[in-house]
C-alpha cells in the first residue's frame, strides 16, 4: 500500500529555482511551452514560456535527441539540458539543450501571434481567441498585476480582523432595487442574480464584526460603454463599531497602500512589462459632492446640469482637477445625494438631503462607492416608509437590525475597474478574463 505525504519532490526545475543560484553548469530538467524557436542554421534558441515568464534554450544540431523540424510553437515539452550564464536572455541564464521530450503536440497553426511583443489585433478578436491570446505575455501580466489586487485586499483585511465570506449568488430579490436585475427561473420560483452582497455583508457584521467577500455580481443593464460590464468582481467589505464613515475610507486608503507595496515588490516584472508607473496613495483627498462640482465649474468652465450626480465627464474634470492642484491620482468624492443612494444608506444628520456616503474615483474613473449604513430597525423603517418602500422579501434583513447592530458601513471595488485605471486601458474588456456583456457570452 501507497501512501501521500503532501510533499512529492519533482525532477523539474522552476525559473525561480534557478534564480536562487547554484545550478550553473549542473544539468537540469525543465517543462514549458514553446514559445517561440529562432532556426539559425546549425543552431536554434527555443524560447520556453512557464507560468514565471519565458526561459532561452539553446538547441545544436547533433547534440539533441531530437530533430529540429519535428518541433513546433506551443508545443508542451520536457527538457534537459545544462544551465549557463547569459546577461542577455530573458532569466539571466539559458539551457544547453542535451534532450527534448514532447508532452503535447500543436497541431494547428496559431490564429494569432502570441509570441509577438505585441499581437496588433483589435481587442474582439482577442476575445474571441481568449485561451490563445492569454498565452502572450504582455497580456497574461495584466491578469497578474490583477491577483495581486485581490491579494492584496485579502491579506490587508486578515491582518485588520476581518472574516472571509462567501453568500449567495441566486436570491430572491436584489439589494438594490431597480430593474437591472436578471431574473430566472428556480424551481418554479422566481429569482434573481446577485446585484451586491450588501445584504449579506450587513448581516454578517452583527456575526463577526468584519466581513470581506471576493466575488462575481451581476448587473442586467443595456450598456455598451468602455467601463461597464454585465458581470464583474466586486472587491467587498462592511465593518461593525465605526465612528463615521470617515473609518471606511481610511480602511481602502490602508489597502490601497498595502497593495501597492506588494506590487512593487512581488510583481515588479509584471509592472516593468506593462510599462506601469504606480499611483501615489500616501494620502488620499476628499472633497464634498456638491463641493466637487463647484470646483471643476469654476476652473473649467463647466455648467452644472445634473446636481444630483456626477457625469462621467465631470468624473474626469474632478480627476484632473486634483491631479492638477494637489498631485493626487485618487480622490474621495463625499456626501452624495439621498435621493442617488439606496434606502439602507445613512442621511448627515446635519443635512439629510446628503448621505455619509463616497465614491473613489481613480484617474477620473469612478471605482469604489461606500459609506455608511443605517444601524437602527426604527430609522431603517422610517426611511423605507419615506420612499415609498416595504420590507416585504426583507424580512430576514430586517430581523438583524430589529434584535441589534452596531454602527456600521462598506464598500465595494469594482476589481476590472482598478485593473484598467491602473494599467492605463481605456476599455474595461482589456482587464476582464472572460468578459459578459451586451453581446458576449463566449468563451
Amino acid at each position: 500500500m501507497e501512501f501521500l505525504s503532501g510533499n512529492t519532490k519533482k525532477e523539474t526545475r522552476d525559473i525561480s529555482d534557478i534564480l536562487c543560484g547554484g545550478y550553473e553548469g549542473r544539468e537540469i530538467r525543465m517543462n514549458g511551452a514553446v514559445h517561440k524557436i529562432r532556426n539559425m542554421g546549425d543552431m536554434a534558441f527555443i524560447v520556453l514560456r512557464k507560468r514565471e515568464g519565458l526561459v532561452q534554450t539553446v538547441y545544436e544540431e547533433g547534440a539533441v535527441n531530437l530533430p529540429l523540424d519535428e518541433l513546433s510553437e506551443e508545443d508542451t515539452v520536457e527538457i534537459g539540458g545544462v544551465v549557463a550564464a547569459e546577461e542577455r536572455a530573458p532569466q539571466g541564464f539559458e539551457i544547453r539543450l542535451r534532450e527534448i521530450r514532447i508532452l503535447s503536440r500543436s497541431s494547428a497553426p496559431m490564429p494569432v501571434a502570441v509570441n509577438k511583443w505585441k499581437m496588433n489585433t483589435s481587442l474582439e478578436t482577442k476575445l474571441d481567441l481568449r485561451p490563445l491570446s492569454l498565452r502572450n505575455p504582455v497580456e497574461r501580466a495584466k491578469f497578474r498585476i490583477q491577483e495581486g489586487l485581490v491579494r492584496g485586499f485579502r491579506d490587508y483585511l486578515y491582518g485588520q480582523g476581518f472574516t472571509e465570506i462567501h453568500s449567495p449568488k441566486i436570491g430572491a430579490r436584489g439589494a438594490e432595487g431597480g430593474a437591472n436585475l436578471f431574473r430566472l427561473e428556480y424551481f418554479h420560483k422566481h429569482a434573481v442574480l446577485a446585484q451586491s452582497p450588501q445584504f449579506y455583508k450587513q448581516m454578517m457584521v452583527g456575526v463577526f464584526d468584519r466581513v470581506f467577500e471576493v466575488a462575481p455580481v451581476f448587473r442586467a443593464e443595456k450598456h455598451n460603454t468602455k467601463r461597464h460590464l454585465n458581470e464583474y468582481i466586486s472587491l467587498d467589505l462592511e465593518m461593525g463599531y465605526i465612528d463615521s464613515f470617515q473609518d471606511i475610507m481610511e480602511m481602502e486608503t490602508g489597502f490601497l497602500q498595502y497593495a501597492m507595496a506588494l506590487l512593487q515588490r512581488e510583481y515588479a516584472e509584471e509592472l516593468k512589462m506593462l510599462k506601469v508607473a504606480l499611483p501615489k496613495v500616501d494620502e488620499i483627498p476628499q472633497v464634498r459632492f456638491d463641493r466637487a462640482k463647484e470646483l471643476v465649474a469654476e476652473k473649467y468652465g463647466r455648467k452644472i446640469r445634473n446636481p444630483f450626480d456626477l457625469e462621467p465627464e465631470e468624473e474626469v474634470l474632478i480627476g484632473e482637477y486634483f491631479r492638477e492642484e494637489m498631485g493626487a491620482d485618487f480622490v474621495f468624492v463625499t456626501h452624495y445625494p439621498s435621493k442617488k443612494r439606496p434606502f439602507y444608506a445613512m442621511d448627515d444628520p446635519k443635512d439629510p438631503d446628503f448621505t455619509l456616503s463616497f465614491d473613489l474615483l481613480f484617474h477620473g474613473l469612478e471605482i469604489t462607492t461606500g459609506g455608511q449604513r443605517i444601524h437602527d430597525f426604527g430609522a431603517l423603517e422610517k426611511k423605507l416608509g419615506d420612499r415609498g418602500m416595504t420590507d416585504e422579501g426583507m424580512e430576514q434583513y430586517m430581523m438583524a437590525f430589529q434584535h441589534g447592530m452596531p454602527p456600521h458601513g462598506g464598500l465595494g471595488i469594482g476589481l476590472e475597474r482598478l485593473t484598467m485605471s491602473l494599467l492605463g486601458e481605456d476599455n474595461v474588456r482589456e482587464t476582464t478574463l472572460f468578459p459578459r456583456d451586451l453581446g458576449r457570452l463566449e468563451p
